[in-house]
Order: structure tokens, then C-alpha cells, then sequence
């Protein structure tokens, strides 16, 4: 081998070495950031599970189940059963249809229960002398329509005709009409915001960002890569729900998974603006892309600028207003129950 072919070899093996040596770097670069020590052993390797005691313990106020909000004018048709004598709570069970929807809407019935002279969904051992059953106008799937009317016009008069009672329905074009009126509201004020952070470089892994988004206050949700910021008060929904891939979060070995982006969202209508949602939504969305070198963008990938996040918070402010003004504020049970 002359020294021409010697000299080629060794800068070869060098450009190799070289090249070897980047991409061991570029692979160390871009591992997916894990858990810090301090987490538990088994932190990074199972779904986090809800820990009540500690949950407590931390000044959390974990929601409690809420009673089934009852039958209400402003978004419910309502039909009136007049009795020819009061009936137990067991008979009206067993007369109910064993299904509880008509379309995608809500169906139910209530009684005045003759010691409390409340309405209330009928329960065993007790009493009521009227009943009422009832359909949602509208929801996110839409409002009732006329075959929907007629259904609920059917399934009552056979609920009716088992205990001897007589319905009074209300007119189906006035209420078809409302149900029009009221989707059209609920279409123009409904508000689902989310905030998508990206990540710049470093790709997380799901057991870091369970490990962050822990420390800000959040929780396991139902679903694995789902977790829930709990309300301050007693409210049966969550504050906001923070969100990533499902197929990472339950690998085998979490800590292996790259994700370059999570989900925070906010389901505007369903929490109480006392809790001020979207002040904390912007707070943890800010906070984490510090902590987790990202970038707050929207769902196309466009940045969120302050001034952005500004207008949005005048925005909220004014849909606050109206839903107080028509007696659907945000987080009531009726506001839950139409914007669902």
C-alpha cells in the first residue's frame, strides 16, 4: 500500500469516526426528557393513580357526586302528568322505559314527592302525588326536531299508560321552535379553547410530562394520557384536562416514548368563571414550555402571542355576562347539560 492509498484510509476511518461520534451525539440530544430523582421508584414505568389521602392532604378539594340537576322550563319540554292518587316510587321505576334517551337527548321523569314537596327523580320508599316527564331541547348534537317530539310523545303516553296517569303536552311547533332558538344561543356562545405546546428541540417522554404536570396540580384522568386539573370547590367538572398520546402512555416502558407535543383544554361553559379557568390555563401553558423548552402554539401550529391570549380573556369576560344574563352561567348544571 503506497502512501497515497495509506493517507486515504486514515482520513476515511477519521470521516467515519466522525460521523459515528455526531450521530451518537445527535441520539443523546434528542433522547426524550425523563423524570427528574425524587420521583418514585416506579414513577416513570405505570399510569399515576388517584391518591386520596394525598390529594387531601395537599388542600385539594376533590369533587363530590353531584345529585342529577332536575327538569328544568329554560331547556327542557316539559309534560305535566296529572294522577288519580299518589303512587310509590316503586311503581313509577318499574313503569320507566328502559332507555333514558330519545335521539341524543336526555329523557326523564320526576315526581313531587309528598313529604318534601320537591320534584326529584323517583327513589323506592316514598311517595308522589304528580309527576312530569321531560326532553332536552338542545345540545352539542343539535336541537329537537319533530320526529324527536314524537317519540317523546309516544314513550310518556306508554310510561302514562301503565300507571294510569294523563299527560299534558305541551304544543310541538312552539317548542320545536324554542329548541331552534335555544341551539342557535348555545351554537353562538358555545367556547372549547386549547393551547397545544410543542416541543422545540428535546422530545418528553409521557412519564416526565405526568411528573410536571402533577407538580402543578393535576391528576389521572379516566383514560391513560388524560389527566384533570380538579375544580377548588366541590364542582363535579374539572378545571382543565391536559392530554397526550394514548399508545405512549401505555408502553411498556413509558420512559422509552418521545412526545413533541401535548394538548391543555378547556371546556369554557362547563367550570365556573370564580375559578378563573383560563387565567390558570394560560399560567400552566406558560409555565410548562419554560420548564419543557416548547412553545405554545394553537391547533394549526401558529405561536400564541400575549396580546393574543389578551383578547381571548376580554372575550371570555363578555360570554361570562351572557351566560349570567340568560340563567345559564358558566358551570351551572343547566349550562353542563346544554353545552354537553
Amino acid at each position: 500500500m503506497n502512501q497515497l492509498q495509506l493517507g486515504l484510509v486514515v482520513v476515511g476511518g477519521a470521516v467515519l469516526l466522525a460521523m459515528v461520534c455526531y450521530n451518537l451525539w445527535l441520539s443523546w440530544q434528542n433522547r426524550p426528557a425523563r423524570p427528574t430523582a425524587g420521583a418514585s421508584p416506579d414513577f416513570a414505568a405505570q399510569e399515576p393513580t388517584l391518591d386520596v389521602e394525598s390529594l387531601a392532604d395537599g388542600g385539594f378539594v376533590l369533587p363530590v357526586p353531584e345529585k342529577k340537576p332536575g327538569l328544568d322550563a329554560l331547556i327542557d319540554v316539559i309534560a305535566p302528568i296529572a294522577l288519580e292518587a299518589q303512587v310509590a316510587g316503586e311503581a313509577v321505576l318499574a313503569a320507566l322505559p328502559p332507555t333514558r334517551r330519545i335521539g341524543s337527548k336526555p329523557f326523564a321523569v320526576e315526581g313531587l314527592n309528598t313529604v318534601t314537596e320537591r320534584w326529584e327523580a323517583a327513589q323506592a320508599g316514598q311517595r308522589y302525588s304528580q309527576l312530569q316527564a321531560g326532553l332536552q331541547l338542545a345540545n352539542r348534537s343539535g336541537a329537537l326536531n319533530d320526529i324527536e317530539f314524537s317519540e317523546f310523545v309516544m314513550k310518556t303516553q306508554n310510561f302514562c299508560d301503565v300507571l294510569g296517569g294523563t299527560p299534558d303536552f305541551p304544543d310541538m311547533r312552539a317548542e320545536v321552535s324554542r329548541a331552534r332558538e335555544l341551539d342557535q344561543f348555545a351554537n353562538e356562545h358555545d367556547a372549547q379553547l386549547g393551547f397545544v405546546l410543542r416541543a422545540k428541540r428535546v422530545a418528553w417522554s409521557p412519564s416526565y410530562i405526568v411528573q410536571l404536570a402533577s407538580k402543578m396540580g393535576f391528576v389521572a384522568g379516566p383514560m391513560a394520557g388524560r389527566m384533570l386539573l380538579p375544580a377548588t370547590l366541590a364542582a363535579p367538572a374539572p378545571v382543565l384536562s391536559l392530554s397526550f398520546d394514548t399508545q405512549a402512555a401505555l408502553a411498556d416502558d413509558p420512559t422509552q416514548s418521545a412526545l413533541r407535543e401535548l394538548t391543555l383544554n378547556l371546556e369554557v361553559p362547563h367550570v365556573d368563571r370564580s375559578e378563573r379557568p383560563f387565567a390558570r390555563m394560560r399560567e400552566i401553558a406558560s409555565a410548562m414550555a419554560r420548564t419543557m423548552d416548547g412553545v405554545v402554539t394553537d391547533d394549526k401550529g401558529v405561536l400564541v402571542q400575549a396580546d393574543a391570549m389578551d383578547v381571548i380573556a376580554a372575550e371570555l369576560e363578555r360570554l361570562y355576562d351572557t351566560l349570567d344574563q340568560r340563567e345559564l352561567s358558566a358551570g351551572s348544571a343547566l349550562a353542563r347539560r346544554l353545552f354537553s
